[in-house]
């Protein structure tokens, strides 16, 4: 018998317990333990120490609400299932409906989106994590209010002629000129080098177009983020937060670039979607070791340290390994990312073990961490 809990789509600000109706949702017949395990051929998972859960495959499919305060987790009842063993497709259905709960919640709350896969063992459980992680949640909620996230990817109209006029290119028509003259004829490491060079000024183009898109997108945004392209036919796959109010300016404003590169470049714009790029939570087990790293990486070392020290800490640290006040020094940059993750992860445990306000600080012994290793963050 699998294990049972509940698996947690999101977290909405709201302190109102609800079921929530849910049409159209992927259904849930054909995803379940039984089958899945059927397909790889293993026996069902036993204490998988990564939790890495899906929603429950019954006929009776809910979501509903937990709340603790004013916030509440959007769950439903689940069985254990591990990714790692799943085959590609039913994963790709387990993510469709993750997905498609938490856009369905979002035309009723504000959902901030959990990392994929959370899981809790009950009610109670629940509870210790929306206790443990209410102030970096309220501060997510208040980061994330009125915003969306609207999904923009643009690809080459046609490859095939960039790479036509790539190729006359002065330096490559020199290097395919220098090839041909060659005696003992074109090897496949001349070929490979014309490759690497047509690849360069292909990679150039694109960088060129993905700033300017960018840039002109950008000044509707709160911020960006560029996601990984799929393809040589990708040139932009990036994530952008706005105001919900600006959608309309968005879409325009990606209509006006659509009909500027209509020779080059598609567009393809995806949204409104819940902000999965910016702030998607997620629950983790702290060790101790990575606390204490933390808590020295930014020279602090008593065993009870306050939030101020934490944050005068991290802006002294701050100004000692800035690349930009730094340029010069080796490794600056490395330095820099190892005080930004320190300083986020001592300031998630402080929340941790602060979740109500009510001190003014947290302690560092092995047995003070103990009852406060479970944090929640947001997903970098």
């Amino acid at each position: 018998m699998s294990e049972m809990g509940k698996y947690v789509y999101g977290v909405i600000n709201s302190g109102q317990e609800q079921f929530f109706a849910l049409d159209q949702i992927v259904p849930p017949d054909s995803i379940c333990l039984a089958k899945s395990l059927q397909t790889t051929g293993t026996d069902p998972p036993i204490n998988c120490g990564a939790k890495h859960f899906a929603p429950c495959s019954n006929a009776g499919f809910k979501v509903y609400s937990i709340s603790f305060q004013d916030i509440s987790a959007v769950v439903s009842d689940a069985e254990a299932i591990d990714y790692s063993r799943m085959p590609k497709d039913i994963l790709v259905r387990h993510l469709l409906r993750h997905q498609q709960v938490i856009e369905k919640v979002m035309a009723e709350h504000t959902i901030i989106p959990m990392r994929f896969g959370t899981f809790a063992s009950s009610n109670q459980e629940i509870m210790e994590i929306l206790a443990k992680g209410y102030r970096t949640i309220k501060d997510v909620f208040e980061r994330a209010k009125n915003a969306i996230e609207i999904d923009v990817a643009a690809t080459w109209n046609d490859l095939d002629s960039v790479l036509s006029e790539i190729s006359e290119e002065m330096d490559v028509k020199q290097l395919k000129h220098s090839l041909l003259k060659k005696q003992e004829g074109v090897t496949v490491d001349d070929q490979m080098k014309v490759g690497v060079l047509v690849k360069e000024h292909l990679d150039k183009k694109r960088a060129k177009y993905a700033d300017q898109i960018q840039s002109t997108l950008g000044e509707l945004a709160q911020a960006f983020k560029a996601h990984d392209l799929m393809d040589d036919k990708m040139v932009l796959n990036t994530a952008f937060l706005i105001d919900q109010t600006r959608q309309r300016d968005f879409e325009q404003k990606v209509d006006e670039l659509n009909r500027k590169f209509k020779n080059k470049l598609n567009f393809r714009c995806v949204g409104p979607l819940p902000p999965y790029s910016f702030f998607t939570l997620e629950v983790k087990k702290t060790r101790f070791e990575e606390v204490d790293w933390a808590r020295k990486k930014l020279g602090l070392t008593h065993d009870f340290i306050t939030a101020n020290e934490i944050k005068k800490a991290h802006r002294r640290v701050a100004l000692a390994c800035h690349p930009d006040k730094n340029p010069q020094a080796a490794g600056i940059e490395k330095k820099f990312d190892d005080m930004t993750r320190a300083y986020k992860i001592l300031l998630d445990y402080y929340r941790a073990s602060n979740p109500t306000g009510q001190t003014n600080g947290c302690h560092f012994g092995e047995e003070s961490f103990e009852k406060d290793a479970m944090l929640v963050t947001t997903m970098d």
